[in-house]
């Protein structure tokens, strides 16, 4: 399936003018954006599924960046905090816009 131009403008302007998009990870996944020097991993996910959720927030767990930020409407934010809960992985939820943040610690 194609990816809609919101996603793709929204994993560019994570990324940075010198990041990478689509980044390879383990098990042939790729993560969405990547900073030049690697220190923010960023996962756009669009869609408020709890399971479409995990998978991002399990990305970015394993991309080993020292920020890692999930990025989704700001009506899925809560779902969102509780799916990088339920996988373990401390990080920002910011909805597209980037005018609201909110810090998630794992259990």
């Amino acid at each position: 399936m194609t990816e809609s131009t919101s996603h793709r403008k929204a994993k560019e302007r994570a990324a940075g003018p010198h990041g990478e998009t689509e980044v390879p990870l383990p098990d042939d996944r790729r993560l969405d954006a990547l900073t030049s020097g690697g220190g923010r991993a960023t996962e756009v996910e669009r869609s408020g599924s709890a399971i479409r959720l995990q998978q991002a927030a399990a990305r970015l767990r394993d991309s080993r960046a020292a920020q890692r930020v999930l990025q989704v409407p700001q009506h899925h934010m809560d779902k969102a905090a509780e799916a990088m809960r339920d996988t373990g992985v401390t990080g920002t939820v910011k909805n597209m816009g980037g005018t609201k943040r909110r810090s998630v610690r794992s259990r």
